[in-house]
């Protein structure tokens, strides 16, 4: 594959997808620098819905809301996912993610957590014409990463807060940069999360229930700068996250849980800016700051992405996934189902999804097995006996 090809399919289009459609005049998807941040890492979620925020807390929270850490059932876990990429093209793209979190204190009420997120595209080789003559030009590695701390707090018994501090590196040169119009850009961004997570109460029946909420304000920080040019920097993928689900305690057991997630796009999409000589519209992204940009946003109401869930249960041993995504055509037409597995043996846990395509452009994670693997090395936290 070529670098330009590659150079597309991260920054160009800046989506977790790769859009081949008959009809790209209508597709105007919103941009962004570090696309790889809006690729969700974890198996568990993606086997359902890509959907994380609301979700009862795991290994994983990290990425989507580490507020969900503080009603952890270990005291401390790690977590490890790998997720290969664009697999109908290539076999040297992927994407490695591991987390950490542990509790502070006896009183199980704070927690310290940390991330590191990595983006291999490949190796590419270079080369150019000379004459008649293909001459070598090296091997480029393009690559993005991301690191991240955060530390949560229960506010109170049923709902806790936390704060997340990123640095993001973005490196879509792979170190090979000969007229020096590429370079890596590196920026920081803060998330801001809650999660509430309600008592079990009586339900339908002779059912125990119990709610969940949780929403996020992930990837706010300054613009990436990949060529010196103040014009054209790139925007974070900053993220709105609001989701809300509830779990039926069918017995001690068997447990049932139904996730609904809504997240938008917090970056302004391209506006018209006049028209050329045949009269069609000319689009442009708006040059603006970052918080100028959040509120711009809100003029493209496309952007909203929406996603539903369901996960059985059985003596947090064994779980059944699934779950729907979907985004309007114009803004990249990700749809698709995905079916996800769940075992755990003590303090060993493995994650399974794939992903099945629904839409007619295609997702450069269509037909993708995602594997995850947990260990939780602490101790059970009163939050086990509410499970």
């Amino acid at each position: 594959m070529t670098l330009d090809r590659k150079l597309l399919l991260t920054l160009g289009l800046g989506l977790s997808i790769t859009a081949f459609s008959q009809n790209l005049d209508q597709i105007r998807p919103v941009l962004t620098g570090a696309p790889f941040l809006r690729i969700s890492p974890d198996a568990r979620a993606g086997g359902m819905g890509d959907q994380g925020v609301t979700t009862s807390s795991d290994a994983f929270s990290q990425f989507w809301n580490a507020a969900k850490y503080p009603f952890s059932r270990s005291t401390s876990s790690v977590g490890v996912t790998y997720t290969p990429y664009l697999s109908k093209l290539t076999n040297d793209v992927f994407l490695l993610y591991g987390s950490y979190h542990q509790f502070l204190g006896d009183d199980e009420r704070s927690t310290i957590s940390a991330s590191l997120y990595y983006f291999n595209l490949g190796s590419v080789d270079l080369t150019k014409l000379v004459g008649t003559e293909v001459v070598s030009e090296g091997t480029a590695k393009p690559n993005e990463f991301s690191f991240d701390l955060a530390y949560g707090l229960k506010l109170t018994d049923n709902f806790s807060m936390a704060v997340t501090g990123r640095y993001i590196r973005s490196d879509l040169s792979g170190g090979f940069n000969s007229d020096n119009t590429l370079k890596p850009a590196n920026s920081f961004a803060v998330d801001v999360s809650g999660y509430f997570l309600s008592n079990k109460g009586q339900s339908f029946g002779d059912y125990e229930g119990q709610a969940r909420g949780g929403f996020a304000i992930q990837n706010l920080g300054p613009r990436l700068d990949y060529t010196g040019d103040d014009q054209s920097r790139s925007y974070l993928p900053t993220t709105a996250r609001l989701g809300a689900g509830y779990d039926l305690y069918i017995d001690d057991q068997n447990k049932v849980g139904l996730s609904l997630e809504a997240s938008k796009l917090l970056v302004p999409g391209p506006e018209i800016t006049g028209a050329d000589i045949d009269g069609n519209p000319i689009y442009d992204v708006p040059n603006v700051g970052v918080i100028q940009g959040v509120g711009k946003s809100f003029n493209n109401k496309k952007s909203m992405m929406l996603s539903g869930a369901l996960e059985y249960t059985y003596d947090n041993a064994f779980s059944l996934r699934t779950g729907y995504f979907h985004e309007s055509a114009e803004q990249g037409g990700r749809q698709y189902a995905t079916v996800g597995l769940g075992l755990s043996y003590q303090a060993f846990g493995l994650d399974l999804s794939y992903l099945i395509n629904t839409s007619k452009i295609n997702s450069a994670l269509d037909n993708t097995l995602r594997v995850g693997l947990t260990w939780t090395i602490g101790e059970e936290t009163s939050n086990a006996q509410d499970y």
